[in-house]
């Protein structure tokens, strides 16, 4: 009895042909095992796909971990701001979204989550600290009324 053809999906097909042609030879981790520890945890290809593909999923944390999570980085995150006008101004407003995360209705059935507003001038004091250490020591004594100047440069002296 003649053997009736079989359907193919253009989906087998298609991965057919790729190994006819040799496409699927010489793949990166080829004959090794699969890493399958930590897979009691039900998130475990998402962990794995996160640390594989570096993809930040800090978008999708609740409000109130991500305000937790920035506030942690006080005041080390800081320092690039210039002027503690600027410092304080981040504070404030990250101590207003703090306030208006907690107007938030709750959600069914979950545990309400609450960031703490940090204490703004107890961080700039810390921030005024860091930078202080991290500024650059001035090895060139400052130049006194006695001393030769240096020259201005040309387009410096003219107005």
């Amino acid at each position: 009895m003649a053997e009736r053809p079989r359907y193919e999906s253009p989906v087998e097909r298609a991965i057919r042909e790729a190994q006819e042609r040799g496409e699927f030879d010489d793949l990166p981790g080829a004959g090794k095992p699969l890493r399958l520890e930590g897979t009691d945890d039900p998130m475990w290809w998402v962990r794995q796909l996160a640390e594989r593909e570096q993809i930040d999923f800090t978008g999708a944390l609740p409000p109130a971990v991500a305000l937790r999570k920035e506030a942690a980085t006080f005041p080390e995150s800081l320092l690039d701001l210039r002027t503690e006008e600027s410092v304080r101004a981040v504070l404030e407003d990250f101590n207003r979204r703090v306030k208006r995360d907690r107007l938030r209705p709750l959600e069914p059935r979950m545990p309400q989550l609450l960031a703490p507003t940090v204490d703004v001038d107890d961080l700039v004091e810390r921030w005024r600290a860091l930078r202080a250490s991290s500024q650059p020591v001035d090895v060139d004594p400052p130049v006194t009324s006695g001393e030769a100047r240096p020259r201005r440069r040309w387009w410096r002296r003219r107005r």
